[in-house]
Formats: C-alpha cells, structure tokens, sequence
C-alpha cells in the first residue's frame, strides 16, 4: 500500500490556477476552463501518492532546496516535499518567462518555511 501525502497549494500557485481558469474561460468557454483544471488538478493529486513524479528543477539552487517541477500540458507547477506534505508553489504557462516568476523562491520567501522540521 502507498504512502498518501497531504497536498497543499499555496496561496499564489491557488491564484495563479484561477488565472490559468479566467483566461480559458474568457477565450474558450466554461468547458474549457473546466477542462484545464480538472487536468491540472489530476496531475497534481498523483503527488499525494508519488510525490518525486516531477522532475528536478533546472535551477541549481531551486534544486538544491528540493524544488521539483511537474510538467502539465503547456503549464508548470513547481513543488517541494516537506516531511509528509506537498507545497505546490507555483503553476506557470511554459511560454511564460517562469524563471522571472519564480524569484520569490530564490529570495528565500518560503511560505512552507513554518511546516520544516
């Protein structure tokens, strides 16, 4: 039997997923909106049971500190695994410039600083 791991998005990967739903929405439909993130969604719940299914970020000292990136379609969304729980950080557009997005956690703001043990 396999481990189940909590889940939790953080406060900006939780606005960027509603960005991610306005735009489909806005562009496509309420379908499409849906769509992307029941796919989203799917993608991130298998964390809960394999939660290294990401790849290691790129970025030296994101992977350093544990980062790991799970590809989503055309979206990113970087994790880290902290004793039993999964923060999801951030979910980018791939064809955004994700590097320039993803400075708060090169700066050392870690919003699951307090779960560390």
């Amino acid at each position: 039997m396999n481990k189940k791991y909590k889940l939790e998005l953080l406060a900006p990967a939780q606005r960027e997923l509603e960005e991610i739903a306005r735009v489909h929405f806005e562009l496509v439909g309420p379908l499409s909106a849906r769509k992307i993130t029941n796919r989203i969604y799917v993608a991130l719940e298998k964390l809960r049971t394999y939660p290294r299914l990401g790849i290691v970020c790129r970025d030296k000292k994101l992977a350093a500190e544990g980062y790991r990136m799970l590809i989503c379609g055309k979206y990113l969304c970087f994790y880290r695994l902290i004793g039993m729980v999964v923060f999801v950080f951030h979910i980018v557009d791939s064809r955004a410039d994700y590097p320039k997005l993803l400075s708060d956690l090169e700066d050392g703001e870690n919003p699951a600083k307090d779960n560390e043990s």
